[in-house]
């Protein structure tokens, strides 16, 4: 799950999508703001607080006929006994972080589940609490993804990764998944539709940052520049 900055191969997604204007008005994304070039550890710090992102999507309480309905909220998920112990006095507070976006699509027991594993002797943990918002944008720039494919569910394979666990894993030493704003994702329909449909969405101004293309997953995050592989 590295992020080489390849040009990408992949077929065009030949899904019409809606006009600019369309896209623009519904999403309500901002430009990041964020310093091309920039390390992971240091792109957020440097960005001036009016700089960050403002994302509107529709949730479950937004929208004629939405004002008395409740956002769907997911329980706390088994989580593995020796991750619970290093990271369970969080875990619950991130959970109602992540069900606080109100998102539809993207199911915050799973995200969090997604944190919880182990490669050898090393677990993964959970993003320190002053990265959080910076994967809430992530996440609504994800759910606007799967509002044009129509899909209504989504699965996060790798969110946020420690340092230690990014390298064990075999990371990139520059992965954005270490900054806390870059996700591995698998929809319901094929990975290239999924890479063509983000890189579109991208190029008409929802967001900044890069989509690989894998041949069973995509990787996306709002880096603040805009780079394919």
């Amino acid at each position: 799950m590295t992020e080489p900055n390849e040009p990408s191969t992949a077929p065009q997604n030949q899904k019409t999508l809606t006009t600019r204007r369309g896209i623009l008005g519904g999403a309500g994304f901002a430009g990041l703001g964020l310093v091309a070039g920039l390390s992971p550890a240091s792109a957020f710090t440097s960005a001036r607080k009016s700089d960050m992102p403002r994302v509107s999507v529709a949730t479950a309480n937004q929208g004629p006929g939405h004002a008395n309905r409740a956002i769907p909220y997911t329980m706390r998920p088994d989580l593995p006994e020796e991750w619970e112990v290093r990271n369970g006095s969080v875990a619950s507070e991130y959970l109602r972080y992540l069900n606080g976006l109100g998102l539809r699509r993207v199911n915050a027991s799973q995200m969090l589940s997604s944190h919880a594993k182990q490669c050898g002797s090393v677990w993964n943990t959970l993003p320190p609490k002053a990265w959080w918002r910076r994967m809430g944008y992530t996440l609504k720039v994800l759910e606007r993804i799967a509002m044009e494919l129509n899909v209504s569910q989504v699965e996060v394979i790798s969110a946020y990764r420690s340092p230690s666990y990014n390298a064990r894993t075999g990371g990139k030493s520059g992965s954005w998944h270490q900054a806390n704003v870059a996700v591995d994702v698998k929809f319901p329909v094929r990975a290239r539709t999924v890479t063509a449909t983000a890189r579109e969405l991208r190029n008409l101004g929802l967001f900044r940052g890069g989509v690989g293309g894998y041949w069973n997953f995509t990787h996306i995050d709002c880096r603040g520049n805009n780079v394919d592989w």
